[in-house]
């Protein structure tokens, strides 16, 4: 399988903060702890070392061990949850929220990405690294992560419900996978199959943390919900804080601030509480009125009164993206966090937030990104001509340019030449004749051009009737790699891939094309 490499710039794909933090992260370094390296990886180790405390490492592994305790688990995963009880054993950590059946592509190379890292760093030294994926639960947006695009078709799950997505029922997820399991009629009991099959649970946390198990168990990933009442424990001292100083706040707006100052735009909003309150089916916020603190819903509070429902019951509150980030790494024995360009960029707000808390910010990665040729589309690109970059560039502009070139006939710039020598003749005779027509002189002239313009547009389009098949190509290659006009990890989904039934052997191509000290946009020739 051939692999190619285009820088991120050249794609155009991307925005420049996201660029910077692939390229230049040491020109971000007010905003990070260390720009990111293999080097500054090891050294996270051991400023890591020091912050986290043995009892919060064994509350973390009490807990997945509980987690695991009904699953079929891999000997990679139960290996690896004993590592995490030495001391000398890190993370590696990314995230997402529960899409559904996986949602778009760039859900798996997320995860591949950490399990590429975790090996690399697992080569060297004495030190050992796990592979995590820490499962957004509780999110709220359903909407936003409900349906897949499959075969050029959107597949969506048809329920109503709010409140934390990972509580959610599974209610007519049967449903769904049927649906998906037309696609792959013929190929009854095959890897597709079986991947349906292990996506159930009581709710779709279960469900999520049972298909990625099934896929990812194998290599040792271990899948981490953290809306647990233990683990949440150790928020007490932020909700306290939260409450009484406004910290995290006061210090996303003062980063915030400084990254305006440079150039960008903050990505997170912050607010006095960056606090939810779940209840059943409702996520609420916590909100500051006057002495009260306020959960629609649930009622009004005292500051006092709020830190009894904490320690009553600390499951039901739930950071929120302000805040999980740095839950996340008081929990966990993380030194690094990878995550898509957007995702990464409100990092950049954050630093503050942990250092009121006196948390130790992690080292923070843009994952691998990458788009696919399969062999109908090389063959199409090299009808076209088009080489790898053409694959970024607009295509109404290549199609434009291409039919230009096959015609000399279509060069009119000696008419254009011929127009702005007469509009100069005709503005000096109205200048020596009678200024007043000076308007009118203007507009008869921008209409002549425009007449020009119409001329040019329908030579172009004659000719392109002549190169129908090429310009057709062309607009099946940018489908192909732009689906819908955004990029194909952004919407694909990756069973798309699997239309032989086959899972792991597409997995296994994927997980070789990443490499996680590739900064540039990686294009496979996949057949």
């Amino acid at each position: 399988m051939n692999r190619h490499l285009i820088s991120r710039e050249e794609t155009q794909s991307f925005s420049q903060l996201a660029n910077q933090l692939v390229y230049q992260q040491n020109e971000l370094s007010h905003f990070i702890q260390q720009p990111f390296s293999e080097k500054e990886l090891y050294a996270q180790m051991d400023r890591k070392k020091k912050a986290y405390s043995s009892e919060s490492r064994a509350t973390l592994v009490q807990e997945i061990k509980k987690a695991y305790a009904s699953v079929k688990v891999d000997k990679a995963v139960t290996d690896n949850i004993e590592l995490l009880t030495s001391e000398d054993t890190f993370t590696v950590t990314t995230g997402h929220q529960l899409s559904l059946f996986t949602g778009p592509l760039y859900f798996i190379l997320k995860i591949q990405h950490v399990i590429e890292l975790a090996k690399r760093l697992n080569q060297k030294g004495e030190k050992k690294v796990v592979p995590v994926f820490w499962m957004a639960t509780e999110d709220h947006d359903l909407e936003e992560i409900q349906s897949i695009h499959l075969f050029n078709k959107q597949i969506t799950w048809e329920r109503e419900a709010q409140g934390a997505v990972g509580r959610m029922s599974t209610e007519k997820l049967d449903e769904f996978k049927s649906e998906i399991q037309q696609f792959f009629g013929n190929h009854e009991g095959s890897e597709v199959w079986q991947a349906l099959d292990a996506y159930q649970g009581k709710n779709l946390a279960e469900a999520t943390f049972n298909l990625v198990n099934h896929l990812f168990g194998k290599e040792g990933l271990v899948i981490l919900d953290a809306d647990n009442a233990e683990l949440k424990k150790s928020l007490r001292p932020v909700l306290e804080r939260e409450l009484n100083e406004h910290a995290s706040q006061k210090a996303v707006q003062e980063h915030t601030e400084d990254l305006e100052k440079a150039g960008f735009h903050g990505q997170a909003h912050t607010r006095e509480i960056n606090f939810f309150y779940l209840g059943e089916n409702y996520r609420e916020r916590l909100k500051e009125e006057g002495d009260a603190i306020v959960i629609d819903q649930k009622g009004q509070y005292s500051k006092e009164e709020v830190m009894q429902l904490f320690d009553e019951n600390p499951a039901s509150f739930s950071p929120n993206v302000i805040l999980r980030p740095m839950y996340q790494e008081m929990i966990l024995p993380n030194i690094c966090y990878v995550g898509g360009g957007g995702e990464i960029a409100y990092w950049l707000q954050l630093k503050g937030v942990f250092d009121v808390n006196n948390v130790l910010f992690p080292l923070i990665q843009v994952r691998n990104s990458l788009g696919m040729l399969d062999d109908t589309t090389k063959k199409k690109m090299e009808l076209a001509n088009w080489d790898l970059k053409d694959l970024f560039s607009d295509v109404d502009q290549a199609k434009k340019d291409f039919v230009m070139k096959q015609s000399s006939d279509l060069d009119i710039s000696p008419i254009r030449l011929k127009q702005e020598e007469i509009a100069f003749e005709i503005m000096e005779a109205i200048t020596k004749v009678d200024a007043a027509l000076h308007d009118f002189g203007k507009a008869e002239i921008a209409r002549i051009s425009k007449q020009i313009d119409t001329l040019e547009q329908k030579l172009i389009r004659a000719e392109k009737g002549k190169h129908e098949k090429v310009l057709k190509a062309m607009d099946q290659v940018k489908d192909r790699l732009f689906p819908g006009g955004t990029m194909m990890e952004r919407k694909v989904n990756f069973f798309q891939l699997c239309a032989d039934g086959q899972v792991f052997a597409h997995l296994q191509k994927l997980q070789e094309a990443i490499d996680p000290f590739e900064n540039d946009f990686i294009i496979l020739e996949w057949s």
